[in-house]
């Protein structure tokens, strides 16, 4: 089965080689630059979008195109950064610019710790149509980056029932509670299908 995922984020392709126990193809080494307008409601459109837009690019009927979306929400900023995680701090942003422009705008508001979550959102395309599955990861942010591991808002989340951020614990503990992780467990069991 040849999987090409739906990203060209490093971290974010590497993470998902990891998990799955597979290879996966970056689409942009089939398709090159191809433009796909993100412009769905909900981290589950945008993965939708994503997967559908490359699918049909392909045109190769046999292959299986992964896409994920996701991203962290903070209630208490009216949901923000939410679908716009990944360009918080404008298009094309890095995510460390992203990670402290949401460090600043609790800073802004005197919020030194508060809850949040990550979501995770994935669609699988193929020539049996789209399926779309789910994980969470519920913890808080803090107004500071500690730690260098992960990536993206990691050295700012605090995982529920830990006292340390994502940037800061073991690579093996974040893929087993991570928001992802647990998304593309249930999206193994709808690959384990077609083989």
């Amino acid at each position: 089965m040849k999987v090409i995922l739906a990203s060209s984020n490093k971290g974010k392709i590497k993470e998902i080689e990891q998990m799955m126990h597979m290879d996966v193809i970056p689409y942009k080494e089939l398709l090159g630059d191809l433009e796909i307008v993100e412009d769905g409601k909900s981290f589950k459109e945008n993965a939708i979008i994503k997967a559908k837009t490359i699918y049909d690019a392909l045109g190769d009927k046999e292959a299986v195109v992964i896409s994920d979306d996701s991203g962290i929400t903070v209630p208490i900023l009216g949901d923000e950064p939410g679908i716009y995680s990944a360009r918080y701090a404008g298009v094309g942003a890095s995510d460390k610019e992203n990670l402290y422009k949401l460090i600043n705008r609790l800073k802004e508001k005197g919020i030194k710790r508060t809850p949040a979550y990550y979501t995770a959102a994935i669609a699988i395309a193929s020539k049996y149509g789209i399926d779309t599955v789910h994980g969470w990861m519920w913890g808080e942010v803090i107004d500071e980056a500690r730690g260098k591991k992960g990536f993206g808002y990691d050295p700012m989340f605090i995982p529920k029932g830990f006292d340390k951020t994502l940037g800061e614990l073991d690579e093996e503990i974040k893929k087993s509670i991570s928001h992802r992780a647990k998304a593309l467990e249930l999206a193994k069991i709808i690959l384990k299908r077609w083989e």
